[in-house]
């Protein structure tokens, strides 16, 4: 298998290296091909592959040159971020000055770096169906399940979003309740939602739902994240447990205070790490060290405006898969490797267009891409169905699907007033003055976004 990475000059590009020289996914890739338009991060990313001790390691090449990274390329794997960690400062940032949440992928901030993400992969794809038109597209660039929206239109069911955060969810909860899950089967498991919003209603690898008793059970619910972020009454008034992203939405007034009280924002954190990192890799006599110590200390930080002051995040958080893990099981099944079971981000019906009663997500449109348990074969990747979301489930997934759509729309169509409503229809900003100052804000902080409503 010829596999392309876009953005292969990311920090975490080396995690997949990593899985495929070793473990269940060696073998699986021969060649892997880094596509990034920053010469220099490339450089600094080759370096730290060439300093990783390897096994059965895919051969590497590198370019600067889409059409031919994707020349020949069987899977493409996408996790870009237009505009850098500069831009994700300014995501954070605008909505902050406001009195807003200020977060990457949650309220206003997720928005803005779907303005600036979507054109980009909208020329990815389009770049496939002329170079690579029989390639899957596995998407991890945030916010994966709307930028995976914007894709479908163009590449159909050959374009699947993939996070690790729902999949660690469900690891966590099994490992909690003392049945931990086999990699890539999820029987009886209950999970619906969209990236970064959903819930685990159901964990019944047996048969029976192991749930209702680990949310009653204190010292369990004590051992995982969720468990701690939310707190019990939180997660039995709730009757499921939530993803880790909820949070900002559970628990906004605190999340906000949270952040402005750090000394800098987690953008800020990141992009000055980065700045110093990635010149050092080129000089340093052993970059894979030196990288490793990095990405250590950048998964700690992790959220970290959600927990208590000092606490470090536990290793079992830290091993919850990850999403080099989520995207070669994918990609090992899409070409023939079995079968697997994992939580993806795909259109809630494969009969599409909208209007098939047959939906995983009930209450939702057939056309939406839904977060929810898939079966993974040589033809796609099947959405299983589940249980209809009972009460405010549903409606703030509705409300949110709503502003992803809203979102893609002012990008496809240049509608700066759809850009507008995105921000205003938002929960985490809920008024069309606030919409306004919101948008007029990114546009101050990326003028190239003027150019998107024509």
């Amino acid at each position: 298998m010829r596999l392309m990475i876009a953005g292969g000059g990311g920090f975490r590009v080396p995690l997949v290296y990593r899985a495929l020289c070793e473990g269940p996914f060696a073998g699986l890739v021969d060649e892997l091909v880094l596509f990034d338009v920053d010469e220099s991060r490339l450089a600094a990313i080759e370096a730290v592959l060439r300093d990783m001790p390897a096994g059965a390691a895919p051969a590497v090449m590198v370019s600067t040159d889409l059409g031919q990274a994707l020349t020949g390329t069987d899977m493409v794997f996408a996790a870009i971020r237009p505009g850098g960690t500069a831009g994700r400062i300014a995501d954070e940032h605008v909505p902050l000055s406001l009195g807003l949440l200020g977060q990457e992928t949650t309220g206003a901030g997720g928005i803005s770096y779907a303005f600036r993400s979507i054109p980009r992969m909208l020329e990815l794809a389009e770049a496939m169906r002329e170079h690579c038109p029989e390639a899957w597209l596995v998407n991890f660039t945030n916010p994966a399940g709307m930028v995976t929206e914007a894709l479908v239109p163009v590449l159909g069911n050959r374009v699947i979003g993939i996070c690790d955060s729902a999949g660690g969810l469900v690891q966590r909860a099994a490992r909690a309740a003392g049945a931990p899950l086999a990699e890539g089967v999820l029987d009886g498991v209950g999970y619906y939602g969209l990236n970064h919003l959903g819930w685990l209603y159901r964990l019944a690898p047996d048969g029976r739902d192991l749930l209702p008793a680990l949310l009653s059970d204190h010292t369990a619910l004590e051992t995982m994240e969720e468990g701690r972020l939310f707190g019990q009454h939180t997660l039995l008034h709730l009757g499921c447990l939530p993803n880790e992203y909820l949070y900002y939405y559970y628990k906004t007034s605190q999340a906000t205070e949270a952040i402005v009280q750090q000394h800098q924002t987690r953008g800020a954190t990141i992009h000055s790490q980065q700045q110093s990192l990635y010149p050092s890799l080129l000089q340093a006599p052993h970059p894979y060290g030196l990288w490793d110590a990095a990405r250590r200390s950048r998964e700690e930080g992790y959220l970290a405006e959600a927990r208590t002051h000092g606490e470090q995040r536990d290793e079992t958080d830290l091993a919850g898969g990850g999403y080099e893990r989520v995207a070669l099981s994918v990609m090992r099944a899409l070409s023939g490797g079995g079968t697997a079971q994992l939580v993806l981000n795909v259109p809630n019906s494969p009969a599409l267009p909208a209007g098939s009663a047959e939906v995983a997500v009930p209450g939702l449109p057939a056309d939406a891409v839904v977060e929810v348990p898939c079966e993974i074969t040589p033809d796609g990747a099947l959405p299983l169905a589940q249980d209809r979301p009972d009460g405010h489930f549903l409606t703030l997934m509705k409300h949110i699907k709503e502003v992803e759509r809203l979102t893609i729309r002012a990008v496809v169509y240049g509608e700066r007033e759809a850009a507008v409503q995105a921000f205003a229809a938002h929960p985490l900003v809920g008024s069309l003055p606030l919409g306004r100052q919101l948008l007029e804000g990114y546009e101050a902080a990326f003028p190239e976004l003027t150019r998107l409503w024509g």
